[in-house]
């Protein structure tokens, strides 16, 4: 057998086994540093509108945008779409969900935060569904099912009280979800970087403009959080884009709920958050729900979700289809 037909094996067979698991080391790095991200968002406390840290977050989320172009990419390619229509919803869906998710974790503890904006997977369901016309089977229809099974389970309506934090999360899984049709809909010819630049975009101009009326100057300390916050999801989003060029989507998709293991941690030794049995089981069936969303699309052949990184635009794209080997 001559060098060329083993590389062509060695292609078929997909990735070397030892660049899949580099690639998934940095699925966990980079869902940990979106952790800590979170967290310092989290630790401003509500000190400032959730639009002014959503706005400050997107402005060094353009640190990673040089990692999404290719070559002969420029920087006016972010209006470039082949449907305004999409990109418009990109640009305004992309602000909601960041808000959304702000909002969340500065009224919840972390863990309950991120297990209402993990629904998002279901959400993609059903627009799928209504939207793109896709048919959804048994199977998909339990996970949707298991999955706000166990919202109520974390939620508990009637014997807790509901605040906005609960909406903002829920807030978020829909602005993710809404992001991730948009992707479908649009299709592999269109650019990451305009993918990307629509929802930063549009954070930048909504947050800016809503935080201009009652703009509060930041403490020294906050300055501090918002640069951990932005700097930790730049960070986090290169290191995902990273791991999808090793790794595929399959591999990489379940690493995203070690988000929830780290929510634990961090909310209880720095926030002081609980999380009592019910919760735990909520979660629980929220996280199976998600998992079994995405082993039943890659067996569909249907494009993976991205990643749930909440108001985090580049992750949304580091496994498009086009790097989904």
């Amino acid at each position: 057998m001559d060098q060329q037909a083993r590389n062509e094996g060695l292609q078929q067979d997909g990735p070397a086994p030892d660049r899949v698991t580099s690639g998934v080391v940095l699925g966990f790095l980079s869902f940990a540093a979106f952790s800590f991200s979170d967290a310092s968002v989290k630790a401003i406390e509500g000190a400032l509108p959730a639009y002014e840290s959503s706005f400050f977050g997107a402005l060094f989320a353009f640190l990673a945008m040089p990692f999404l172009m290719r070559p002969g990419d420029r920087w006016t390619d972010i209006f470039a779409t082949g449907s305004r229509a999409l990109w418009l919803l990109r640009f305004v869906a992309y602000p909601l969900g960041v808000i959304g998710s702000v909002i969340a974790f500065t009224h919840l503890p972390m863990a309950e935060a991120f297990a209402l904006i993990f629904l998002q997977p279901a959400f993609v369901t059903l627009m799928s569904m209504t939207f793109l016309r896709e048919r959804i089977g048994i199977r998909r229809w339990a996970a949707v099912i298991i999955g706000f099974i166990g919202v109520l389970i974390v939620l508990r309506p009637g014997l807790r009280p509901l605040e906005i934090g609960h909406l903002g999360a829920l807030v978020a899984g829909l602005g993710g979800a809404v992001v991730v049709i948009t992707f479908r809909a649009a299709g592999p010819e269109e650019k990451r970087i305009s993918l990307f630049g629509a929802g930063i975009l549009g954070t930048v101009v909504i947050c800016g403009l809503l935080m201009v009326p009652g703009f509060r100057m930041p403490s020294a300390l906050q300055w501090g959080f918002l640069a951990s916050y932005g700097l930790l999801a730049a960070l986090a989003n290169i290191l995902l884009m990273a791991a999808a060029f090793r790794a595929p989507a399959v591999a990489l998709g379940p690493t995203q709920y070690s988000q929830m293991l780290w929510a634990i941690v961090l909310g209880y030794l720095f926030f002081g958050d609980g999380v009592d049995l019910p919760m735990l089981v909520g979660i629980a069936l929220i996280i199976g729900s998600g998992l079994l969303t995405l082993l039943r699309e890659r067996t569909r052949g249907t494009p993976l979700p991205p990643p749930v990184a909440t108001g985090r635009p580049a992750s949304s794209v580091a496994l498009t289809p086009e790097q989904d080997d």
